[in-house]
């Protein structure tokens, strides 16, 4: 199975001096899953700004194909005045036509069970629809990896069980940036745990939760 994400000795210092990352290697193959863990600070969110190519450190980042970036809170990736106009804003600005853009929101819509929105206000849904919106957004623009920072942020059960249902038949590579632990082993059969900007394990989700103490209790994610 070939790599579509190679990560080989990444470091980055912020200018204030913190050492963010560390010597980070990882790899994501294609169709794969995987579940990022970590306390906050441990150099997760740098982690994707990199893979993103909005920061630059030392080693080397290698992406095959094209990554989408899911938000953590959807009202920051949701602008446009209708659903239809907000998923289509990404293939208007890769040069399509409105009307091919608009066929494609429409299909990625369809295929995320938001078809019935197209002219609603965004900000007029709940938050599962918000999230599903996002993920037709980013969608559209054709990536073979998605990058989803804490998805089940705001959800309701349900509508984390829902998404769970949506995420499961992408077959887009995923990342999964979480502290949701049942939500990460719902979709992911391999796990990496941040500490202090390096990957301080790899294995499946379940060893790595235990590893860890990395379970969710009562509700609530693992204190950080």
């Amino acid at each position: 199975m070939s790599h579509v994400i190679t990560v080989r000795d990444l470091r980055y210092r912020y200018p204030d001096g913190t050492q963010a990352l560390d010597g980070v290697d990882f790899h994501l193959d294609s169709g794969e899953c995987v579940a990022v863990f970590g306390a906050n600070g441990s150099g997760k969110t740098t982690f994707i700004l990199h893979l993103m190519g909005l920061l630059e450190g030392q080693g080397s980042v290698e992406i095959r194909g094209k990554a989408g970036l899911v938000f953590q809170d959807p009202d920051e990736q949701l602008f446009m005045p209708t659903v239809l106009e907000d998923v289509a804003f990404g293939p208007l600005n890769q040069g399509l036509t409105p009307e091919a853009a608009q066929s494609r929101a429409r299909k990625m819509l369809e295929r995320v069970g938001m078809a019935h929105a197209l002219g609603k206000a965004p900000y007029h849904l709940s938050a599962g629809e918000k999230r599903r919106v996002a993920i037709a957004g980013v969608l559209a623009m054709e990536p073979e990896i998605l990058i989803l920072d804490e998805p089940t942020t705001f959800l309701d059960p349900p509508a984390q069980r829902d998404l769970v249902s949506l995420l499961a038949e992408l077959p887009q590579a995923k990342l999964l940036v979480t502290h949701d632990t049942g939500f990460a082993q719902a979709l992911a059969t391999r796990a990496v745990f941040f500490a202090r900007g390096k990957v301080a394990g790899v294995g499946p989700v379940e060893e790595i939760i235990r590893r860890f103490d990395w379970q969710t209790h009562a509700g609530s994610p693992q204190s950080v």
